[in-house]
């Protein structure tokens, strides 16, 4: 396993990180077997496997009962620890924007009530900050992220993000705040590559691209949206397959098939006995 402490000796030998997302045990196999870096146990997966429009309505309770079925599923193809991917769960909306003491809690539960041994947080607020700080000095790994954040998508929507000096300047701010607070790596997204490839250059820490171009120390992408097997694309990622679209006449051609009448001809002859005479 790449853990958390190593990351840094990647970005110093070049060498690029590739993760991706997982939500259940088949997707969690899928990835691990693929050969990931780390395994993203994202919130994007109250979209993905729950339905909802946005991530705010996933609860902590959800997002562990996911993490370890992807846990599981990244067991089932590789048995042993050490070379299994780094799996990294999201706090979702609301588990550690209340205080300090309730994101130690939740944090705490997701590295001791999953297989998750790191945590992604939004943002980069006064009051994050003092968050991270304090879940990094209790042993809790922590990955920062900036630029689009979902879970302030009432906030800002899922535009991009950083298109101007000011808010460019203050997105480098915040990255070195986070760096600074002890994350071990930033995710960064949907910002203009030149930004993202500033922030490459400025940090100590990896910084990991999604939606921000190429200059960045690693990749992240949503599996559901890298396979095709979203309804929506967002505009940062490319589906490398479509297998919604491979999907669908195939379980169509299932059905009808059930559905379509059977002739006369297949039918076994029915068996028809006459009764005899009655008995005396």
């Amino acid at each position: 396993m790449l853990r958390p402490g190593d990351w840094l000796s990647r970005k110093q030998e070049g060498t690029p990180l590739a993760l991706l997302t997982a939500w259940d045990a088949i997707s969690g196999a899928w990835v691990a077997e693929a050969g990931v870096d780390a395994v993203l146990v994202g919130d994007s997966l109250a979209m993905v496997a729950l339905g909802h429009a946005t991530t705010l309505p996933v609860t902590l309770d959800e997002m562990l009962h996911h993490c370890r079925a992807v846990g599981r599923g990244v067991a089932s193809v590789l048995a042993e620890p050490a070379a299994q991917p780094l799996l990294i769960l999201d706090l979702p909306f609301l588990s550690y924007q209340c205080s300090p003491d309730e994101a130690v809690a939740a944090a705490g539960r997701v590295l001791k009530e999953s297989p998750a041994a790191a945590v992604k947080l939004e943002g980069a607020e006064p009051e994050t900050l003092v968050v991270i700080d304090r879940l990094v000095r209790s042993g809790i790994p922590v990955m920062g992220h900036l630029g689009l954040t979902p879970q302030a998508v009432h906030q800002l929507g899922y535009r991009r993000q950083a298109t101007d000096p000011v808010a460019q300047q203050r997105v480098l701010q915040q990255a070195e705040s986070l760096q600074q607070a002890g994350c071990f790596a930033l995710v960064i997204e949907h910002v203009p590559a030149e930004l993202a490839a500033r922030l490459q250059q400025q940090l100590v820490i990896p910084v990991i691209g999604i939606g921000a171009g190429a200059s960045c120390d690693g990749q992240v992408l949503v599996t559901a949206d890298l396979l095709g097997l979203t309804t929506r694309q967002p505009p940062f990622a490319k589906a490398q397959l479509n297998l919604r679209q491979q999907a669908l006449p195939v379980l169509q051609q299932w059905v009808a098939a059930q559905r379509a009448p059977t002739t006369a001809a297949a039918l076994p002859a029915p068996h028809c006995s006459t009764p005899g005479p009655p008995d005396h």
